[in-house]
């Protein structure tokens, strides 16, 4: 099969489109793979870019009204414009047989019924499938559970889509015919990339729905650098990361984890990633380590915790590593995450970001490393989903 696969936002989104084109093109299809330019590429995989700086997009300014209004004229807009244009663009140049798409790229419909081929829809947390059994990820209720009125809560997510409609028509200019097909092609199947011990299946998703579990590879992780394995390898170590999540004061984020675990007796290894967390000059010692980056799944399960945001992957990836943690969530699908770890048992209770501090993070942390055998038994049972491979066989069955 030649399969066009779409993608965007940060490396949460990234990294399982990543892992499906090597998968897929491991078992002999032809697979060409669209993401954000600041992406990493993977190697050996045909990529293209559509346009969209993803840590541009999400580097707010400031945090009024005003401030917000101004980013999504002056950033958000041209760059969703650019990459919905550069969805249909490159996919027509492909000439795919599917079409695999993240929620984001609002063409993929309009692209795949113009050339009379099937899409699929990908999602990481349940925002355009609705259930009776939870609201929508990426709602404002997001971590209350209304009954019946949960299905209504997946208006909030179309009606964000909507806001780009203009946009979408646009692109259109880049189909063969020049024009928008008439009405809107159904999706052949949802792969929903989460796992069901994180998050059992609710018995009202239809059959086209398959929850494979997450995305990742399989191969051995890569190892981190020799300075990483020596601090992890002296002691018990707290490992914090807020990915992207740059809002607010990342130094205050930092000292507050620092503080805290220096508190209970532990070390700690500050991943800053985007800017979601910094070391403050007053924090340094021996007992801790910031660096940007690391490969999660060869560093946490060395971690006695984990601090982190709650984005989708990165709950995933310390739920696969087996180890207890405290979520802190900013936004999005991150306070749907933060709940459901909390009520699978592997998690504290969420702190929410404004209060978060020291005094907050010892009973969290505290209470996180008493969940140490649960997180274990969950890490086993996340371990034996084969999410890419699933994936992969729901696609050769189209």
């Amino acid at each position: 099969m030649r399969m066009m696969l779409l993608t965007a936002g940060t490396r949460g989104d990234v990294e399982p489109f990543a892992a499906l084109a090597r998968h897929a093109t491991s078992r002999g299809h032809e697979v060409r793979l669209a993401l954000p330019d600041d992406a990493d590429a993977p190697e050996g995989t045909d990529t293209v870019v559509l346009g969209l700086d993803a840590q541009r997009v999400l580097a707010l300014a400031g945090r009024s009204p005003w401030a917000l209004a101004h980013h999504v004229h002056a950033e958000v807009r041209p760059a969703m414009r650019r990459m919905l244009a550069g969805a249909v663009r490159e996919t027509v140049a492909f000439d795919p047989d599917v079409v695999v798409h993240h929620p984001l790229i609002l063409t993929a419909p309009m692209v795949a019924a113009a050339l009379g081929v099937p899409r699929v829809l990908v999602e990481f947390a349940p925002v355009a499938t609705p259930s009776e059994r939870f609201p929508a990820a990426g709602g404002p209720t997001a971590t209350r559970d209304l009954g019946a009125r949960n299905r209504s809560t997946y208006a909030v997510p179309r009606a964000a889509a909507r806001f780009f409609d203009g946009d979408v028509a646009r692109a259109a200019a880049e189909l063969p015919s020049g024009r928008r097909p008439d009405g809107r092609q159904p999706s052949r199947a949802t792969l929903m990339a989460v796992s069901p011990t994180l998050l059992p299946r609710p018995d009202d998703w239809p059959e086209r729905v398959h929850q494979t579990g997450a995305w990742y590879d399989q191969a051995p992780a890569a190892s981190p650098d020799r300075a990483v394995s020596d601090f992890l390898g002296a002691g018990p170590c707290v490992v914090a990361s807020f990915g992207s999540m740059a809002t607010g004061d990342a130094a205050a984020r930092g000292g507050a984890i620092v503080a805290a675990a220096r508190t209970l007796g532990l070390r700690v290894l500050l991943v800053t990633g985007w800017g979601g967390l910094a070391l403050p000059a007053e924090c340094r010692g021996p007992d801790v380590l910031a660096v940007r980056s690391v490969p999660f799944d060869a560093v946490l399960p060395a971690a006695t915790l984990v601090v982190h945001h709650g984005g989708a992957g990165t709950s995933h990836a310390v739920a696969r590593a087996g180890v207890p943690a405290v979520v802190v969530p900013v936004t999005a699908d991150q306070p749907f995450w933060a709940a459901q770890l909390h009520r699978q048992g592997v998690a504290a209770a969420p702190v929410p970001l404004r209060r978060l501090s020291a005094d907050t993070l010892v009973p969290a942390m505290r209470d996180a490393m008493g969940r140490r055998e649960r997180a274990a038994e969950v890490g086993r049972r996340v371990r034996q989903e084969h999410g890419v491979q699933r994936a992969l066989e729901v696609l050769e069955s189209l």
